[in-house]
């Protein structure tokens, strides 16, 4: 589901709203959507499958879903310090960090001395945190590396600009 996030925006011939989960330019920003939003999908079908009867189910789910992006950044910006950007590569990186968020949050479900009723609402903050970053920052990027276009360097301004060359 991830790696088709990359066209949604332009099948749905730029439609704004689908901003929210799809990668609306080639920014690192972007990319970190594509892992985002079907982790945290899986999540709220995993939550009322089995999730309820475990205690640490936030914690794991938070943990994992804020590592992916982490991965990617330093997996994406290692490699293209020795090599050239290609897509063999950016896949490998992509499935590498919902490799490690998958696993990270699969040992914490696992672990039973993470209980802390604090932790749980702590990691639930986190969640709404990361639902709400996700939710925005396409529309009002940040003046960062991050929200660049990682080959060039130019600035990127969200969907917005996408749609203007459409128009």
């Amino acid at each position: 589901m991830g790696t088709t996030l990359h066209f949604w925006f332009e099948w749905t011939g730029y439609w704004k709203p689908i901003a929210v989960i799809a990668a609306v330019n080639e920014s690192t920003w972007e990319h970190f959507k594509m892992a985002f939003w079907p982790g945290l999908f899986l999540g709220i079908i995993e939550y009322f499958v089995w999730g309820r009867l475990i205690r640490n189910f936030f914690t794991a789910k938070f943990l994992g879903l804020l590592v992916m992006p982490i991965i990617t950044m330093i997996l994406f910006y290692g490699y293209t310090l020795f090599w050239n950007h290609n897509l063999p590569a950016d896949v490998a990186v992509f499935a590498a960090s919902i490799t490690g968020g998958q696993l990270l949050s699969l040992y914490i479900l696992r672990k039973e001395k993470l209980q802390f009723g604090w932790l749980r609402y702590l990691s639930i903050a986190g969640l709404l945190l990361l639902t709400a970053a996700f939710s925005t920052q396409s529309y009002y990027p940040r003046e960062n590396f991050v929200f660049a276009h990682p080959e060039s360097g130019a600035a990127v301004h969200g969907m917005f600009t996408t749609l203007e060359k459409i128009s």
